[in-house]
């Protein structure tokens, strides 16, 4: 199966990332985007796209580790 990519001048303001991850993870996203026919960047700006709607109060995802260090604030115990 051929991954789509956007039609050349889709993109408004592209920008170059240039991070490392680990293999295994860039092997499973590359995978899944094919799954779904779409190219492993398509596919991040989908996932980036539905990571608004998993934000807390204090804009980190919902999935995310709590750590407890809120910057000023002080620590109120949980009921």
């Amino acid at each position: 199966m051929t991954s789509t990519r956007l039609p050349r001048g889709t993109r408004v303001d592209p920008v170059r990332v240039g991070w490392m991850i680990e293999g295994d993870r860039k092997r499973l996203l590359d995978r899944v985007a094919a799954n779904v026919g779409v190219s492993a960047s398509v596919f991040l700006e989908r996932m980036v796209d539905h990571l608004e709607d998993e934000l807390n109060q204090y804009g980190r995802p919902t999935w995310w580790p709590d750590d407890d260090r809120r910057d000023g604030e002080l620590p109120i115990d949980k009921p």
